[in-house]
């Protein structure tokens, strides 16, 4: 597991929202959303492996340019959110990295230019009875004057998005048992 690291973070909580049972800051919207997406190592992997490699916000229909192909500790990220030709650009950093074996995610956070303030953990685990979890753990809040303006707007979209993203790893880890399953 790679730790958080300082870099060009607009916030300076970073790092907060990595630990599930640990309160996330005051001051922020906070965002818990978790969903069983499948069962067994297969399912673990592969959700894992479209996590990692920005697989997940692009079947929930986010806009990806990194700087790598993965998500490691360091990576500049920028995000394009919005509808159809209307999209916001929204620059963050990885802060941070779990690459298995039972837990796979990373979280990113949220660089100048973006439209929030906050950190946003991804993470897929699977537990002792091989159920495969999906989490979103997440805080921000508003940071440009017409960001305030949408109000109650921006945590939904945030809900909407974790809801997607858990609908397409459960697609994913679908398609993965079903494989694994084949084989045997």
């Amino acid at each position: 597991m790679n730790r958080p690291r300082a870099t060009d973070l607009n916030y300076p909580e970073t790092g907060a929202s990595t630990t599930p049972d640990r309160p996330l800051p005051g001051g922020y919207h906070h965002l818990r959303h978790r969903a069983l997406i499948g069962h067994g190592r297969a399912a673990l992997e592969a959700a894992g492996a479209a996590v990692l490699d920005w697989r997940m916000h692009r079947a929930a229909g986010v806009r990806i340019a990194a700087e790598a192909t993965r998500a490691i500790p360091g990576t500049a990220v920028t995000c394009a959110i919005g509808l159809g030709p209307v999209r916001a650009a929204a620059p963050c950093r990885v802060i941070w990295s779990a690459d298995g074996p039972d837990r796979f995610g990373f979280a990113y956070g949220t660089r100048r230019g973006h439209l929030a303030v906050g950190e946003e953990t991804f993470l897929v685990e699977m537990g002792p009875d091989k159920a495969v979890r999906f989490t979103v753990n997440a805080f921000s809040r508003p940071d440009r004057w017409f960001a305030h303006l949408a109000g109650p707007l921006l945590p939904l979209g945030q809900r909407l998005f974790a809801r997607r993203c858990a609908r397409a790893l459960t697609r994913i880890a679908a398609a993965a048992e079903q494989r694994a399953s084949a084989v045997r």
